[in-house]
């Protein structure tokens, strides 16, 4: 059976239904103020999001819910002209608080300062996620070279370079490593962001890969003593380098290229070339190579044959600011020095590259390998006769 109210209690009814929708109305608004003024308002340089409300000739108006409304005009409207184009009514956008006491009541935005903190946060991002960019080199400084990403200029240190490109210049002649990095300007190369810095607008640069193993990890795998097979990857005036593994290169320096001397390397190897290496040392993220320690050392069949005070011949090889250098079998080489002569113009009328002298032993050392030589003048025997 339905009951019927009466009409005054459904009045009252109704009354009390909109009194209660009036109490919710005023809950929310209520709440609405509190969230709002709960929020954090932006601050000057902060970045922040709204929606584009209109675009006019000289100013874009951009919604900012909960704090106002943002007006992109003067200086960074025309400064972001470029990108103003693209947009349009309702499009989502991020803007640069510039000034937040607007004489009319509204928020400054720049978008151009937005994306330019928007993108160091992407090149933070890259950095995270090791992402890989192909990039013109634009100049070359003595340190490495010039690379622009997104707008921003880069550097890329010479130490960052990969084998290829590396500048091996002897004794880090400045000049000359100039003149080999000049040689890749224009070219495209992949590089990845390894640093940012934002006050200063620059960004570091790597060729290396980001997702190569760890070099250390990776020369963990080799001993001390170790034998093993390298691929010559490049030649210069104090040795060659030898690539062990991809990411592994180490040095054979000339003083490790053979016993006897070895005045060119360039000439003694070819790019490709198979060679196998000793390792002689591990330090520092290095490793040190030697193709010499592989063979016999003569220092040890020469301490049977000779001591102080013999008399041997010799061949000058070399000449340096200490005085000659005379080789007397293969591998075994003394100093003539310089003093024995007063002076450099009298050390080379007394001795001639190329040919075979007489000489004293006046000191010999098998295990530290030297020795030197006094030049016995014939003339001088003649003299004394």
């Amino acid at each position: 059976m339905n009951t019927i109210l009466p009409k005054k209690e459904v009045d009252l009814t109704s009354q009390e239904l909109v009194a209660d929708e009036q109490v919710e109305l005023k809950d929310e608004s209520l709440m609405s103020k509190v969230l709002t003024a709960s929020a954090t308002p932006p601050s000057v340089d902060d970045v922040i999001e709204g929606t584009v409300l209109s675009i006019e000739k000289s100013a874009v108006y951009i919604d900012i819910p909960p704090f106002g409304t943002g007006i992109i005009y003067g200086r960074e409207y025309i400064n972001a002209r470029d990108i103003i184009k693209k947009i349009n009514i309702g499009d989502g956008v991020a803007g640069k608080v510039t000034s937040l006491n607007n004489k009319d009541g509204y928020i400054e935005v720049s978008l151009k300062e937005a994306r330019q903190a928007l993108i160091w946060n992407e090149a933070e991002d890259a950095i995270k996620e090791k992402k890989i960019f192909e990039l013109l080199i634009q100049e070359a400084n003595k340190g490495g070279l010039i690379l622009s990403w997104q707008g921003i200029s880069g550097f890329l240190p010479a130490s960052q370079l990969k084998t290829e490109h590396y500048p091996r210049v002897t004794d880090g002649d400045k000049d000359r490593i100039l003149e080999e990095l000049r040689k890749l300007v224009g070219q495209k190369i992949s590089v990845a962001i390894i640093g940012v810095s934002p006050k200063e607008g620059k960004l570091i640069f790597s060729e290396k890969n980001p997702e190569q193993k760890n070099k250390d990890s990776i020369i963990g795998k080799y001993t001390l003593g170790e034998e093993v097979m390298g691929e010559v990857t490049g030649m210069v005036d104090f040795g060659i380098f030898v690539k062990l593994e991809e990411g592994l290169e180490g040095l054979v320096h000339i003083s490790e290229i053979d016993w006897a001397l070895v005045e060119n390397p360039k000439l003694m190897f070819h790019i490709g070339e198979k060679v196998k290496v000793k390792i002689i040392e591990i330090k520092d993220g290095k490793i040190s190579l030697s193709i010499k320690a592989l063979k016999e050392n003569p220092w040890k069949e020469a301490e049977k044959k000779y001591k102080k005070d013999d008399i041997v011949d010799g061949v000058v090889i070399k000449f340096n600011k200490h005085g000659a250098l005379a080789s007397i079998e293969e591998g075994i080489a003394g100093l003539v020095h310089i003093s024995e002569f007063g002076s450099d113009e009298k050390l080379h009328d007394s001795l001639e590259l190329g040919k075979n002298y007489k000489f004293k032993i006046t000191l010999f050392d098998a295990k530290e390998q030297k020795m030197t030589l006094s030049f016995i003048d014939p003339n001088k025997k003649v003299e004394e006769k």
